[in-house]
C-alpha cells in the first residue's frame, strides 16, 4: 500500500510539473490569458488553463496507481466536465447562469455515472439518518458548492492550490483511519497534481489555474469525500473538507450575504474577501497566502481529530471550530458584511 501511495505522489507531481509549462504555452497561443482589471491583484497578463495540467496529471496517476472502479470513474468524468466548463469560461466568460448549470451537470455526472451519493449522515445522538429522496439533490449541491468555494478562494497566487493540498492531506488521513485504501491513493494523487502546479503558481505566478482548475479541485475534493461517505459514517467524513476549507467556506457565505444586502447577483465581485482584507491590512502577497495556509493547517489538525473522536465530541468540536473561526474573523476585521466596490 505504501508503495502505491508513494507512486501516486511521484507520478502526479512529476506529470503536473511536466504538463503545466506545456499548457502555459498553449494558453498563450490561444490567447486564454487573464488580463489585469480593477478586481485583480496581479498587474501583468497571465495565462490560464492550469486546471488542464492538474486534471491530466491526476487522471494518469489515478489510472496507474488506484485503478478505476465505478465511483472513481464518475469522479473522473465529472472532473472532465468541470475542466471543459472552466476552459470555456476562461475563454469566453460564460454567463453566471450558464456556468452554474454546467456545474450542476458536472455534479450529476459524478452522481449518476459514478453512483456516488451521500445517503446517510450520522445522528450525533445515536444511529444514522437516511436521507431518502434528498440524497440526490444534496449530493449535487454538495459538489457544486465546493466548486464555487474553491473558485471564490482563487484570488491570490497559490492560495487555492495550497489549501486544497492541505485538505487532501487531511482526507488521506481520514481515509487511512477508516480503512479506505483507494481513497488514500486518490487523495495523494490530488495532492501531487496540485503540488506540481503550485511550483509555477506560487507568487509571482507564471500561470493561473483559472476556472478549469478551481472547479476541478472543488469537484474532486467533494467527490472523494462523498465516496468516503458511502462506506463510513458521513458526518465524520464530510466534516474533513468542510473544516479544512473553513476559511473560504465562511468567506463565501459572507460574500453571498454582502451581495444579498446590496441586492446584486451572487456572481457580483467585491474586494472584501478574506485574502483582500489581509492585503489591505498591510500583509504582502506571500504573507497573506501563508497566513491562510497556517489557519487551514490548524483546521486540518482539528478535522483529523474529528475523525478519530466519538461522534458527539467530533460534531461538537467541528461546530466549536467554526464558531471560533467566525469570532476571530469578526474581531480581526477579516470577515466583513459591509459593501465593497463591486469588484473582486
Amino acid at each position: 500500500m505504501s508503495t502505491r501511495v508513494l507512486l501516486a505522489l511521484a507520478v502526479s507531481t512529476s506529470l503536473s510539473l511536466l504538463f503545466t509549462p506545456v499548457v502555459r504555452q498553449v494558453a498563450l497561443k490561444l490567447d486564454i490569458v487573464d488580463r489585469p482589471r480593477r478586481r485583480h491583484v496581479h498587474d501583468i497578463p497571465t495565462p490560464l488553463l492550469g486546471g488542464v495540467a492538474m486534471y491530466a496529471a491526476f487522471v494518469i496517476a489515478a489510472l496507474l496507481t488506484a485503478g478505476v472502479d465505478r465511483n472513481t470513474f464518475g469522479v473522473l468524468v465529472g472532473g472532465a466536465v468541470a475542466v471543459l466548463l472552466g476552459v470555456a469560461d476562461d475563454k469566453w466568460e460564460l454567463r453566471p447562469r450558464t456556468k452554474f448549470l454546467g456545474q450542476l451537470l458536472a455534479a450529476c455526472a459524478v452522481m449518476f455515472v459514478g453512483d456516488v451519493r451521500i445517503e446517510f449522515v450520522t445522528n450525533p445522538f445515536g444511529g444514522m439518518i437516511y436521507l431518502s429522496w434528498l440524497s440526490g439533490p444534496l449530493t449535487v449541491l454538495w459538489i457544486a458548492a465546493f466548486m464555487n468555494v474553491v473558485n471564490f478562494m482563487d484570488g491570490l497566487d497559490g492560495l487555492a492550490a495550497g489549501v486544497t493540498i492541505i485538505g487532501a492531506v487531511a482526507m488521506a488521513f481520514a481515509a487511512g483511519y477508516k480503512g479506505q485504501p483507494r481513497l488514500i491513493v486518490l487523495s495523494v494523487a490530488l495532492i501531487g497534481s496540485a503540488l506540481g502546479f503550485l511550483r509555477y503558481n506560487f507568487h509571482p505566478a507564471s500561470i493561473f489555474m483559472g476556472d478549469s482548475g478551481a472547479m476541478f479541485l472543488g469537484l474532486t475534493v467533494a467527490g472523494l469525500s462523498a465516496m468516503g461517505a458511502l462506506k463510513t459514517p458521513a458526518t465524520l467524513v464530510l466534516a474533513v473538507p468542510v473544516l479544512v476549507m473553513g476559511v473560504p467556506i465562511i468567506d463565501t457565505a459572507f460574500a453571498i450575504l454582502r451581495r444579498v444586502r446590496k441586492g446584486v447577483s451572487f456572481s457580483q465581485r467585491d474586494l472584501d474577501h478574506v485574502h483582500h482584507r489581509l492585503l489591505a491590512m498591510g500583509l504582502s502577497h506571500t504573507k497573506a497566502v501563508l497566513t491562510v495556509y497556517a489557519v487551514s493547517a490548524c483546521l486540518a489538525v482539528a478535522a483529523c481529530g474529528v475523525v478519530v473522536a466519538d461522534t458527539r465530541i467530533g460534531t461538537g468540536g467541528a461546530l466549536a471550530a467554526f464558531g471560533v473561526l467566525i469570532l476571530l474573523g469578526d474581531k480581526s476585521g477579516l470577515l466583513k458584511l459591509g459593501s465593497g466596490d463591486g469588484k473582486r
